[in-house]
């Protein structure tokens, strides 16, 4: 099943999508510039085979639902995301709001 929830952060507009899978759940918080996600996404993949695609995301691990992703510190995030002044640490909605 996969849900997709327009969420607001201090007025601007983002997709929260849930992807329930057998065993797991895929959690993605996007806009049109990057994205924060569940402990799927692999950091390293895009920072090191995808780097020419300039991929701005973070990762945030344990958690399990979408407000979790939202308050959880980010665990890696890739080096595109690193010039936009994403942080290892920083929480998830402070994450996204520097895609705006």
């Amino acid at each position: 099943m996969i849900d997709l929830t327009p969420i607001e952060l201090d007025g601007y507009t983002f997709l929260a999508v849930t992807v329930t899978l057998p065993k797991t759940t895929l959690l993605v918080v996007t806009n049109n510039k990057g994205y924060i996600m569940c402990g799927a996404l692999d950091i390293g993949l895009l920072n090191e085979k995808l780097k020419d695609r300039k991929i701005i995301a973070g990762r945030a691990v344990g958690v399990k639902t979408i407000q979790q992703l939202l308050d959880a510190p980010l665990e890696s995030v890739t080096f595109e995301a690193e010039q936009i002044g994403m942080q290892k640490g920083m929480i998830g909605k402070e994450a996204l709001l520097k895609l705006v």
